[in-house]
């Protein structure tokens, strides 16, 4: 009989952890709903991807101050997180693996990551041109290539996208005839609407400028027909958005120096 008063069984054991459990699930919901952005949707790549990581130096879900790359120019500053860092990177390794793919792509576009975002060059080049000679019109060739990145970049729609036009250095006897200053940019103008067509927000796109032969590309010659392109800068909303308004507040600011 005494043996029998002095056990109770081990019911309550199961209902306590299961009241625990509910507990720190509750806790964490609690948690998760406190958070930023950010870092609901680290979590959420998470449980999608349990196996990879935010960027190649972390293993861990939530950016921290070792996981954070601060870039800095003159006249600006740029914050990047770790999350905005990986997509970039993904949209990278996304859009080299369709060049990979598609042979007739490899030497038409080029793919960089800068400290403003992802740019992507596409070359008018004579032996595949995108555009017709002199004029803002596609070729069968442009119109694909365009609507191919355009896909893959409508999938994107937290960064916002600057369009440039470049032309290659003429003779001075043929700039009024081609019109480099115009033609630069109508060409960028084209590819904006090329993009919208297949898919990319209009809201997404925040600058469609031309460059004539102004500025051509680091490590070719002015007069290299490689200059001849049209450049796509994504860039994330966030970080666009706040370095728009630092140079607001700069402007102003010195608007009331007197």
């Amino acid at each position: 009989m005494a043996g029998k008063k002095g056990h109770h069984g081990g019911a309550w054991k199961v209902a306590y952890a299961d009241f625990t459990t509910a507990m720190m699930a509750l806790f964490l919901c609690l948690w998760l709903t406190a958070q930023d952005t950010k870092i609901k949707e680290a979590v959420e790549r998470a449980f999608r991807n349990p196996f990879s990581a935010v960027t190649k130096e972390s293993v861990g879900i939530i950016p921290n101050k070792d996981t954070t790359a601060t870039y800095k120019a003159e006249g600006e500053f740029q914050s990047i997180s770790a999350v905005e860092i990986e997509t970039m990177r993904r949209i990278s390794e996304e859009l080299a693996r369709i060049l990979q793919q598609e042979d007739a792509l490899e030497n038409t576009v080029r793919l960089e990551l800068t400290r403003d975002g992802l740019r992507i060059n596409v070359f008018d080049r004579s032996q595949k041109p995108v555009f017709e000679p002199g004029t803002d019109r596609f070729t069968p060739y442009g119109e694909w290539v365009f609507s191919t990145l355009a896909w893959e970049i409508a999938r994107y729609q937290s960064f916002k996208i600057e369009l440039e036009g470049h032309t290659t250095r003429a003779a001075p006897q043929e700039r009024e005839m081609l019109r480099p200053w115009e033609l630069s940019t109508e060409r960028a103008n084209a590819a904006r609407r090329q993009l919208v067509q297949h898919g990319v927000l209009p809201t997404q796109i925040c600058k469609v400028s031309g460059f004539a032969d102004t500025m051509p590309m680091a490590d070719l010659p002015p007069d290299s027909e490689a200059n001849r392109r049209v450049t796509i800068l994504l860039k994330l909303k966030e970080t666009a958005d706040a370095l728009s308004a630092a140079q607001t507040s700069a402007l102003s600011h010195a608007a009331r120096v007197p």
